[in-house]
């Protein structure tokens, strides 16, 4: 049997990796919400100086974390309604941009760079304003109020103004940069990139046998990040498991942490996602 070509396999991961964003997007939206959630919980408590009890949102936390530690960002890349709507919205941008013969704009490297500092202080500011009780009495300002609302098909959104404000800007800021929300805003993101992450499942690469000069898997990757050799357990928490350098690598050098795993990225992809499900299943997400 022929086996397809470099070309037709990027086009099967593109399409595979869409329908698993489409289906967690449709039918399980809430788990970016609870473990969002078990953040605001577990600081709200502590400010209250009250038992900290481990509630749905808190396991739902703890069990993402513990996911992420051991298998990567694979949430953020396919699982998280919102990183899926930022993917959504840059791909109809670029769309209609190639339709109407236009550049589409891109966010300088170095700016989104230096603004992905922003996601902690947005973590820090929750995380304090949880704590004193400002954030319980504070309505209407939330964007991810607002997206859960539409998500649910609620569109009474008085007294949300801000909040439509803030997702509208989100939305703008997604369409000039791939994976904007989950660089530069995303308290949650803020979480995920500051846990240790493993290199067993992580992607890696054969450095000494890549092309000179070649950063195509950087110019590729949403996060801009390179990718570490063979062996090393410098594992980025930025990246978001998505797995297009794989398919930009001239040389097929990228694959996951585990050597014998080379060649089975694909179905590795599929395996995770369906662990991915298993737990928000388990969860009642």
């Amino acid at each position: 049997m022929k086996q397809p070509n470099k070309k037709t396999m990027k086009k099967i991961h593109v399409w595979v990796r869409a329908v698993i964003q489409l289906l967690y997007f449709l039918f399980i939206p809430s788990a970016y919400t609870a473990a969002f959630n078990g953040v605001k919980y577990i600081f709200t408590q502590m400010g209250a100086k009250t038992h900290l009890e481990v509630t749905s949102f808190v396991a739902a936390l703890i069990v993402l974390c513990v996911y992420t530690i051991v298998l990567g960002r694979f949430f953020c890349g396919f699982a998280c309604a919102f990183g899926s709507l930022g993917d959504a919205v840059r791909a109809l941008y670029v769309f209609i941009c190639k339709k109407l013969k236009k550049k589409p704009i891109t966010m300088k490297a170095a700016v989104v760079k230096k603004l992905q500092v922003v996601k902690y202080f947005v973590l820090a500011i929750i995380a304090v304003t949880c704590f004193t009780g400002v954030y319980s009495k504070a309505k209407g300002f939330s964007p991810w109020d607002v997206f859960s609302m539409l998500h649910a098909r609620n569109f009474k959104l008085g007294g949300y103004t801000l909040g439509v404000v803030l997702l509208v800007l989100i939305v703008i800021g997604m369409c000039f940069q791939e994976r904007f929300f989950c660089r530069v805003l995303c308290p949650m993101g803020a979480v995920f990139s500051l846990l240790p992450v493993l290199p067993f499942f992580s992607l890696h690469r054969t450095r000494e046998n890549c092309r000179k000069g070649c950063k195509a898997c950087t110019k590729t990757c949403p996060s801009q990040i390179g990718l570490p050799s063979d062996g090393s357990w410098a594992v980025s928490g930025d990246c978001f498991q998505c797995q297009k350098c794989i398919d930009i690598c001239p040389q097929k050098h990228i694959h996951c942490g585990i050597r014998k795993l080379k060649g089975n990225e694909f179905w590795f992809m599929i395996l995770r996602a369906l662990i991915l499900l298993g737990i928000c299943l388990w969860l009642g997400l």
